[in-house]
């Protein structure tokens, strides 16, 4: 059901072009996955997904737990039939949310934390967050690991890579669904060289079908992010798909596929988009700005979205100035394309050998001094 293929290596960098078979479609490699939280793009029908490019969505266990709860989701013939997409997704475990929220209680079992509703003290380890993505039923899930903090004192990222490594055994024994199911392991270990290493090492003993590194969307910044990557895709094999969870913006995720990473996702596109950010291949521009007011472009007359063959900056303008929902969708049509735009052009360049010509040429383009 599952099978990842290394269709070619670039020859100026470390960027990979793959394919991974999957039981609801194909997703070719590097890809851009959209956040759709709660089993929904936020102002996106599922039509408007697809017409964007996108091949795989991801969702989120802790929040789909919370609410419909994963009993309902499966009454429903799972998160595929629930939200009408057809096409691969892939669910977190729910570790990034649950470590950020206030007053949780960690213990080597799992994490203790609060209803964000009604109070209710609730608990999520391991054994738990793979049981909810079972009846959840994505094609790709994610282990359950404890998402530290930036910074951490080594002495903090050494005893929580233990936790993260117990915490992924456990998760393989209580996969019950392995023949519709790919479980992927998250590498941690802050921004440590050695801690990344040594959980990397542990983990692909471990032989998931695919791994992740976990823990760089946490504020550490792009050198950091490049250095982490760079001491910890090595590590991981070369015939298994490797995603850099939560990145990010166009220059983190361009400069991840130079150093050999597969698979990305982030909220960043559908979150600017209803604030008026929209990406273009000369940069980011803010719509609600007075000077879009008369301007009769196009968002970028580059581009091949819906939005951009149907509308001009002035239209968007207008909406956001007067509240239309109409100005997310569009927005978010926009921004959605122009980020698997962009990893489509990357996957081209690696089958031609030329993939650091067309990351320079696209940051440089686009205006990013990094």
């Amino acid at each position: 059901m599952f099978e990842f293929t290394l269709l070619a290596k670039d020859k100026t960098s470390d960027a990979r072009r793959g394919r991974l078979e999957t039981p609801h479609g194909t997703i070719e490699t590097p890809i851009f996955m959209p956040v759709g939280t709660h089993g929904a793009l936020k102002a996106m029908t599922p039509a408007q997904v697809e017409d964007t490019g996108a091949q795989i969505i991801l969702s989120n266990t802790y929040h789909l737990h919370l609410k419909p709860g994963e009993a309902l989701v499966e009454k429903a013939g799972g998160l595929h039939n629930f939200m009408n997409w057809k096409k691969p997704i892939l669910t977190d475990s729910g570790g990034f949310q649950v470590f950020s929220l206030p007053k949780k209680r960690i213990d080597d079992h799992g994490v203790y934390f609060r209803h964000e509703v009604n109070g209710e003290e609730i608990f999520l380890g391991p054994k738990e967050a793979t049981s909810i993505q079972n009846q959840l039923g994505a094609d790709i899930i994610m282990a359950f690991d404890e998402c530290i903090p930036h910074p951490a004192t080594h002495d903090y990222a050494a005893q929580s890579i233990k936790k993260t490594l117990r915490w992924a055994e456990q998760c393989l024994k209580s996969h019950n669904r392995s023949e519709d199911q790919a479980l992927f392991a998250i590498v941690q270990g802050g921004v440590y060289e050695d801690l990344r290493q040594e959980c990397a090492r542990q983990l692909v003993d471990m032989d998931f079908p695919g791994y992740a590194i976990g823990g760089v969307s946490v504020g550490e910044g792009l050198d950091l992010l490049k250095k982490v990557v760079e001491y910890t895709a090595p590590k991981l094999p070369e015939n298994k798909p490797r995603y850099l969870m939560g990145v990010g913006l166009p220059e983190d995720i361009l400069e991840s596929i130079d150093r050999g990473m597969d698979m990305f996702d982030c909220v960043i596109p559908t979150r600017y988009a209803r604030s008026a950010t929209l990406f273009t291949s000369r940069g980011k521009i803010r719509l609600t700005n007075r000077n879009f007011r008369r301007d009769f472009y196009p968002v970028d007359r580059a581009c091949s979205c819906y939005c951009c063959q149907n509308f001009s900056r002035a239209y968007l303008h207008h909406l956001f100035n007067a509240n239309e929902i109409l100005s997310a969708t569009l927005s978010a049509i926009h921004n959605v394309h122009f980020y698997l735009d962009m990893v489509a052009g990357a996957r081209k360049a690696i089958e031609q050998g030329c993939y650091r010509d067309y990351k320079n040429d696209f940051l440089g383009a686009y205006g990013f001094e990094g």
